[in-house]
């Protein structure tokens, strides 16, 4: 008697809900459009958008203070860069937002709550991952400040002119982040979203991003470069994430709108 092949099963059906989601090819002006369109729902949802944002911006705040009161001024833009690794995880806030924005609704923290109650359980699988990811890129980034920096204070006025080892730890904490966040990026940037709105499940929205991803690579790579860019200097200067994040979260829906359209 045979028995079936599961995993081959579980493959393929993995590949047809997949190939079921209608996936369209986009550009930068593509991007373009869906940051206009996020700047318009972000400027429609100011102040609850805002409140959102700034329990974030607490949290930065709080991180940044303790590394400056450390002499840890070096570590700010390693800090900045690891933000990039957790952020996918909060977008489901504003998926309710702008959801309760569309429905003809009053935007508040109910619907931020009502954003993380409508996201599929595998969100949290998803944000576990991102989690784990922060925590190697951190444990590393802090060896490599160890070998390359040392145990003395750095201070915020010693980073003019910086010494050998400041900018070596920058560039090699850069390149070890940059590996890490593409990596996250094209396993989380269309299936977040996916799993927010609960078209599909864990491993069909990773392979979907994957495949979006990979199947416009270019215009992909500029989305997380304008991403990146804009979320580590907003970071870098706190006053501006509560405008920033909230822009890069609807233009992040809205893109994912355009290239994985709703049935």
């Amino acid at each position: 008697m045979a028995f079936p092949n599961f995993a081959r099963l579980g493959i393929q059906r993995t590949t047809i809900l997949a190939m079921a989601l209608q996936i369209c090819s986009f550009n930068t002006d593509t991007v373009r459009l869906a940051l206009n369109d996020g700047w318009r729902l972000a400027n429609a949802t100011r102040a609850v958008s805002i409140a959102y944002s700034l329990l974030f911006v607490a949290g930065g705040l709080a991180i940044m203070g303790g590394l400056l009161a450390l002499g840890r001024a070096p570590f700010l833009i390693a800090a900045a860069g690891a933000f990039m690794l957790v952020g996918p995880a909060i977008l489901a806030g504003f998926f309710g937002i702008a959801s309760s924005l569309e429905g003809g609704g009053r935007p508040g923290f109910g619907s931020v709550a009502a954003g993380f109650a409508k996201a599929a359980p595998a969100v949290w699988a998803l944000a576990l991952v991102c989690g784990l990811l922060f925590m190697i890129f951190i444990t590393d980034a802090a060896i490599l400040y160890a070998y390359m920096v040392g145990a003395a204070p750095v201070w915020l006025a010693d980073l003019i002119p910086a010494a050998a080892g400041v900018i070596g730890f920058v560039i090699w904490a850069a390149i070890s982040g940059f590996v890490v966040a593409l990596l996250l990026f094209c396993i989380s940037a269309f299936s977040v979203p996916l799993l927010c709105e609960r078209r599909a499940g864990l491993v069909e929205a990773v392979v979907t991003s994957v495949r979006v991803v990979f199947g416009n690579f270019m215009p992909a790579i500029w989305w997380a470069f304008l991403l990146s860019t804009a979320t580590i200097a907003s970071v870098l200067l706190l006053p501006l994430l509560p405008m920033t994040l909230p822009w890069l979260a609807y233009a992040s829906r809205a893109l994912y709108r355009r290239v994985l359209p709703p049935g």
